[in-house]
């Protein structure tokens, strides 16, 4: 007699199998602790104050990952609160350092800026005259002054007879000449070092000639090493001059740095 076998299987609880166990799944801490970095680099680059350029990226970078740290840790998708909220708080600082740090960058760079504009015044700019106008086309007798207190007199021309057995150059024949003297005074408070007076003479806009003899000329010509402080220098000049002229128009330059200005000389 044969027997069947049958497969019996085995009893299951009333609930069926346990399903499989699930991984946790990873802490999403990045973002919190790239605030936290940038939030120090930040702070630090603030405090020097001349960094403020670096600071401001650094701490706007560290508030916004810091504010995405914080919310994945509300959401549970990441655990690291305190880094998040410190690198927060640190963007924070390094925003105000870096304002902090653009505003007296700003006020020292204004203030150097003034004080070097002080000084080129000082230097070099438009004389005044005697009423505190923009000294241009001066009388006779008339003086320049300049802001670093250097002042320039032309006096009123006056007829210069020429030796012949003197005269070395710059004179025509049928022409007159003219004697003027320059006067540089330093009114200021420092020494007048290497005054290179550069004097020009002109009638109807063309440039007449020095006239060179034994007192006058360019060998003559010379205001000295330095003009002291309250000390003043003065050198005669003599032109040759068209005999129909009216006017002499004598420019002096008393520096490189300072404007030149024009005496306009009747004959």
């Amino acid at each position: 007699m044969s027997q069947q076998m049958q497969y019996q299987p085995s009893p299951q609880g009333p609930y069926g199998a346990p399903p499989p166990a699930q991984m946790p799944q990873a802490a999403r801490n990045g973002l919190g602790t790239a605030a936290l970095v940038l939030g120090i680099i930040g702070a630090l680059s603030g405090i020097p104050m001349i960094l403020f350029w670096l600071a401001a990226p650094l701490g706007i970078l560290a508030l916004i990952f810091g504010f995405v740290g914080r919310s994945r840790v509300k959401k549970g998708q990441a655990t690291n609160k305190g880094v998040a909220m410190t690198g927060l708080i640190l963007g924070v600082i390094a925003i105000i350092l870096s304002i902090v740090g653009a505003c007296v960058t700003v006020f020292a760079v204004n203030k150097a800026t003034d004080e070097v504009q002080k000084q080129v015044d000082q230097l070099q700019g438009q004389p005044k005259d005697s009423s505190g106008k923009s000294a241009q086309n001066l009388a006779p007798g008339a003086t320049a002054k300049y802001n670093n207190g250097v002042q320039v007199t032309v006096s009123k021309t006056s007829p210069y007879t020429i030796d012949p057995n003197t005269l070395i150059d710059g004179h025509a024949d049928g022409n007159k000449a003219y004697l003027v003297t320059v006067t540089v005074k330093n009114g200021g408070s420092k020494v007048f070092d290497d005054p290179l007076v550069q004097t020009k003479a002109r009638v109807d806009g063309k440039e007449v000639q020095e006239v060179n003899d034994d007192k006058h000329g360019v060998l003559h010509a010379d205001f000295g090493d330095s003009i002291a402080v309250g000390e003043s220098a003065s050198v005669e000049m003599v032109f040759d001059v068209p005999p129909t002229a009216k006017e002499l128009d004598v420019e002096v330059t008393p520096d490189l740095l300072l404007d030149g200005v024009h005496w306009k000389l009747g004959l």
